[in-house]
């Protein structure tokens, strides 16, 4: 670079250095808000509430979890894609018509379990005639005694053993929580898979029937499961599938 070109070169920086400085000073100073989320509590009591908001916000993180678990829901909507499977037909009913049936008899089914929580825990709580401790205490009663009914002893038994509490369990009521849930879980899976076998028995004998028919006649090359759907949906209808599946799993509910 010539002598010119330096020249021209630190005269354009100093022109640009002096430029950007006028422009910040001139710049207005825009206030930035502050914003204080967290203040230091004045009484136990403020305290309180905040621990229960904090509770009640993970109650409600949990509750597509508590509605799946602990409720008819599992049960239902997995006898209820057995059904779907075994017909051969992935995407009919869609996906969303499944849940949103499961959903329904769950709260079906559910209902009593949840008037007598409302009745017993929440209304005296609301009223303020009890505390959160004995709400929480009595709205787990009716609810356990729903998982109670549908629990296995043997499933029961299990969970009781790994927990340790052979010599402590003397009454239903001397089991925790947190042991019979997940007993009630596999209980209901267990139920699930039974129902869910006999429903594939008349489909799968239809398929077999189709295949050994197409093999007779020499006609390999046609896909046994085309020809067997029609006679499978026409055998669903004509017996009125989903009035016996839908009476099967409310009568299983007891």
């Amino acid at each position: 670079m010539n002598k010119s070109g330096k020249m021209i070169f630190i005269l354009f920086s100093f022109v640009t250095y002096f430029s950007a400085t006028k422009m910040a000073n001139a710049a207005p100073q825009i206030p930035i808000p502050s914003l204080q989320f967290v203040q230091p509590s004045k009484s136990p009591a403020d305290t309180a509430v905040t621990l229960q908001i904090i509770l009640l916000l993970t109650i409600l993180s949990l509750a597509p979890s508590i509605l799946i678990m602990l409720t008819s829901f599992t049960r239902i909507v997995i006898v209820l894609s057995f059904v779907r499977n075994g017909l051969g037909i992935q995407q009919v009913p869609p996906n969303q018509v499944l849940i949103g049936l499961a959903l329904f008899m769950t709260v079906f089914v559910m209902a009593p379990v949840w008037n007598d929580i409302n009745s017993e825990a929440f209304q005296p709580y609301m009223n303020q005639q009890i505390s959160t401790d004995e709400a929480l205490a009595k709205a787990q009663v009716p609810l356990r005694n729903f998982m109670f009914r549908q629990t296995r002893e043997k499933d029961l038994a299990l969970f009781v053993h790994y927990a340790k509490l052979q010599n402590e369990v003397k009454t239903l009521n001397d089991i925790p929580t947190y042991v019979l849930i997940p007993a009630f879980i596999i209980s209901e899976l267990k139920t699930a898979f039974q129902m869910g076998f006999v429903i594939f028995i008349p489909f799968l004998v239809i398929d077999m029937i189709v295949s050994s028919t197409l093999m007779s006649m020499g006609m390999l090359m046609l896909p046994p499961v085309m020809i067997s759907l029609p006679f499978k949906i026409l055998l669903f209808v004509m017996v009125d599938g989903w009035n016996i599946v839908v009476n099967s799993l409310l009568a299983g509910f007891h």
